[in-house]
């Protein structure tokens, strides 16, 4: 059974602009550490992608996947795993709260893995730390540096 790890920061900037980070997954390459290539398959009505082909190198997991994404509102964001080399499961999802009256947020990100190869367990909770760690540290940087 896949365990799941959480982990939270706060970005000076609004929800809003955190959000435009998370949806804009063409630039993911960019900040995210992990994510060497990122390909919108499919979007909704509204715009958002549905579908993403991620690449991704994080030490001990390497691989091509899809994941799907749904949109709760504007603050909320989850994906689960369409296909995979590597992965068994890769389910995630970033929550948004604003403070300090809208101008921060607190990020909430939580993700599962679960590797088809054999894995101890402490070593995947561990490449799981580091890409929760990774992901949100390089998302307030990136959100940070664009003036939020």
């Amino acid at each position: 059974m896949a365990e799941q790890t959480r982990s939270s920061i706060t970005v000076e900037a609004s929800p809003a602009a955190v959000m435009a980070v998370i949806a804009d997954f063409g630039r993911y390459p960019e900040w995210t550490g992990e994510v060497t290539e990122a390909e919108v398959l499919d979007t909704d009505d509204q715009g958002r992608a549905r579908q993403v082909r991620l690449v991704l190198d994080a030490g001990a997991i390497r691989d091509d996947h899809t994941l799907a994404y749904t949109w709760t509102g504007a603050t909320e964001v989850s994906w689960t795993l369409v296909r995979s080399r590597m992965l068994r499961a890769l389910d995630g999802s970033y929550r948004l709260m604003p403070t300090a009256g809208g101008t921060r947020t607190e990020v909430v990100y939580q993700l599962t893995v679960d590797v088809k190869i054999p894995m101890l367990g402490d070593i995947k909770r561990k490449a799981e730390k580091v890409i929760v760690d990774r992901a949100l540290d390089g998302l307030r940087r990136r959100v940070e540096s664009l003036g939020g």
